[in-house]
C-alpha cells in the first residue's frame, strides 16, 4: 500500500501527463504542485512508484508516465467525479428532450456523449428483456394480413407483418387486440412471453387459428436478440494524438467494427448504480488493451434498461469523463421514463 504522499505524487503525475501529453519529471511536479516536500523526496517517491509498477520511463528522458496499474489506482482513489456545470446540464436536458422517438433519443445521446468527452461513445438500445409491454396494436392491411406493433415502456417499437391462415373481419381483429392486451399489458416481456403462449388454448375455435399466427410472431419478437443493438459516434476522436497508440491504431478500429465486441465493451449490468472503468489489459478484447472504457447503466422506473459508455486512450480525464457518462445515463433514463 502506498502512503498518502506517494498517492499525491502519482495523482500529480497522472494529471500532468493527461494535460500535457509529455512524460513528467520531478522538477515539473515541484513547479506545478504544492506537495510540501523537497525535490529529493519527490524523486525518491517516484523511484518507489516505478519499482512498484505504477509509473514507467518511456525512454531515456527524466520523465515518467503512468502505467495501467497507476491509472487503476488513480481511478480507485478518486474522491469524486467532476460534476457538470449548470450550462452543460441544461444543454443535455434541452438536446435530449427535443428527440421525437426512441431512435432519435439514442442517436442524440451517442452524439452528445462523444462531444462532451471527446472520446468514442457507445450506446446500447433498451433491452427488450428488461422492458414491459405498453400496448400491442393490430393494423389490418387486408383481410388476411395485419401489421403487429409491439410498444414497450422504454419507448421501443417493434413491427412485424403477420400472414393470417384465413380472412379475418374487423370485429375479429378488434377482439384479438383486446384479448392480447388484456393478457400481456403492463407485463415484463419474459413474463409476457409465457402468458401469451397459453392464450390460443383459451380462445374460441373461430379465433384460434388467427390468434395462433399472431402469438407466434409476438413470441419471435420477444425472444429474438433484437436488444443487442448498439450505436457508435466519435471514432475520429481517437486520432487526436499518436502518443496514445504507439505503433498503430488499427487494432482499436478493427475492434470497434465488431458488434459483439461493442456489446462486451458495455458488459453486463450487475450494479445499475455504479460506474465501471476498465483500463488497458482489463478490457477483454486484445485490440483494446491500449484503451480505457467507462460505462454506466441507464435506468427507467427503477429498472436498468441497457448501458452506455465511452472508449478512449488510457491518458484521459477520468474525473470529467466519469462525470459526463454518469450524467448522460441519468438524463437518458429520465427521458425514457417520462416518455
Amino acid at each position: 500500500m502506498l502512503d498518502d504522499r506517494k498517492l499525491d505524487v502519482l495523482r500529480a503525475i497522472v494529471q500532468d501527463y493527461v494535460a500535457t501529453q509529455e512524460p513528467v519529471g520531478s522538477k515539473a511536479l515541484v513547479e506545478r504542485h504544492h506537495l510540501a516536500v523537497s525535490p529529493a523526496t519527490i524523486r525518491n517517491d517516484m523511484a518507489t512508484l516505478e519499482e512498484e509498477g505504477y509509473i514507467a520511463q518511456p525512454h531515456t528522458s527524466a520523465g515518467r508516465v503512468p502505467t495501467d496499474k497507476g491509472y487503476r489506482l488513480f481511478v480507485d482513489r478518486l474522491s469524486a467525479v467532476k460534476p457538470l456545470s449548470p450550462p452543460e446540464r441544461k444543454a443535455i436536458e434541452t438536446f435530449l428532450g427535443g428527440a421525437v422517438d426512441l431512435d432519435d433519443v439514442v442517436r442524440r445521446t451517442v452524439r452528445l456523449l462523444a462531444q462532451l468527452t471527446r472520446q468514442v461513445a457507445v450506446v446500447q438500445y433498451p433491452s427488450l428483456s428488461r422492458s414491459a409491454v405498453r400496448h400491442v396494436e393490430l393494423v389490418p392491411l387486408s383481410d388476411t394480413r395485419i401489421v403487429l406493433v409491439l410498444i414497450v415502456d422504454s419507448g421501443r417499437v417493434e413491427q412485424r407483418v403477420v400472414e393470417l391462415p384465413g380472412p379475418l373481419s374487423p370485429d375479429a381483429v378488434h377482439e384479438l387486440r383486446t384479448n392480447i392486451n388484456a393478457c400481456v399489458g403492463g407485463r415484463r416481456l419474459p413474463e409476457a412471453a409465457t402468458l401469451i403462449a397459453e392464450l390460443p388454448d383459451a380462445a374460441s375455435p373461430d379465433l384460434r387459428p388467427a390468434l395462433t399466427a399472431v402469438v407466434a410472431v409476438i413470441l419471435e419478437t420477444l425472444v429474438e436478440r433484437a436488444e443487442e443493438k448498439v450505436v457508435l459516434a466519435g471514432t475520429a476522436n481517437l486520432s487526436r494524438s499518436a502518443i496514445d497508440f504507439p505503433g498503430t491504431i488499427h487494432p482499436v478500429l478493427e475492434a470497434l467494427e465488431e458488434q459483439v465486441v461493442l456489446l462486451h465493451l458495455l458488459g453486463e449490468i450487475t450494479d445499475p448504480t455504479r460506474l465501471s472503468v476498465r483500463i488497458g489489459a482489463e478490457n477483454p478484447h486484445e485490440g483494446l488493451h491500449a484503451t480505457s472504457v467507462v460505462t454506466a447503466a441507464y435506468v427507467a422506473h427503477d429498472t436498468p434498461l441497457a448501458a452506455l459508455g465511452i472508449l478512449g486512450p488510457m491518458r484521459m480525464d477520468y474525473p470529467g469523463t466519469m462525470g459526463a457518462v454518469a450524467a448522460v445515463a441519468r438524463y437518458l433514463g429520465r427521458i425514457l421514463a417520462d416518455g
